[in-house]
């Protein structure tokens, strides 16, 4: 059955298309030949590599995802992948070795296992393939928000180093995002908020140029969200 929460907050962030696309203009630079999208959703970002000619596969866990990303994106390979399926190594290695990049946006805090998570994204990869990873950042911002979401935690770019080197990955970047969303999520979070409001993310969607400027003024040191660049190491 389908996260209504989780729904419901791909929705709203769906009416956000100039956030949406600065995150997909950010990560875009380490993005490569055939990608896999782990945990596409409702397609916020997919859109953007698609408008764009990029070869693209999308994929979700959750079979309802899957079919609305079929309705949405019918002439794209699209799949059902559990990246920690407790059979994993036999029912995906078709699609072993077969991308240059995976990307997990919003995705490895909603898997408890995020080990095997990352264990599992190697196998998807070619030889010197890379792995585009985004999360939410800082412990001290878990709210009642991130339980609804079912996040199993925040991270720091240290966090994120640590636990993605472990695992046979040569990190070449890891940056903050969205410095400004930090603001937005106090809020959110000291007036017990447990989904993402519509007419709030509207308002934020219309500062996004400041919000881009601010993060260049701080040179991505901090951010409401942590990306990180890996290379797979041989």
């Amino acid at each position: 059955m389908r996260d209504e929460t989780g729904y419901q907050t791909l929705e709203v962030i769906a009416t956000a298309n100039k956030f949406n696309q600065w995150m997909f203009e950010t990560i875009r630079p380490y993005c490569h030949g055939n990608i896999l999208e782990i945990g596409s959703g409702i397609g916020n970002i997919s859109g953007f590599f698609i408008q764009n000619d990029y070869s693209l596969t999308l994929s979700d866990a959750d079979e309802q995802y899957v079919h609305q990303l079929k309705k949405t994106f019918g002439e794209i390979n699209i799949l059902s992948i559990d990246l920690v399926h407790e059979d994993f190594l036999k029912k995906y290695v078709q699609l072993f070795q077969a991308f240059d990049t995976v990307i997990l946006l919003n995705v490895l805090e909603h898997i408890d296992n995020e080990g095997k998570a990352i264990e599992n994204c190697r196998h998807l990869l070619k030889r010197d393939g890379s792995l585009v990873v985004l999360v939410p950042a800082y412990r001290f911002l878990f709210s009642k928000m991130d339980r609804a979401l079912h996040h199993y935690r925040r991270y720091t770019a240290k966090k994120l180093f640590n636990l993605v080197s472990k695992k046979k990955f040569n990190v070449r970047k890891v940056f903050y995002f969205n410095a400004m969303g930090i603001l937005a999520w106090i809020y959110g979070k000291f007036w017990g908020l447990t989904s993402v409001p519509l007419k709030e993310m509207k308002l934020f969607n219309k500062v996004v140029p400041l919000a881009k400027f601010i993060d260049k003024i701080l040179f991505q040191k901090a951010g409401l969200s942590v990306i990180m660049v890996a290379q797979k190491d041989l």
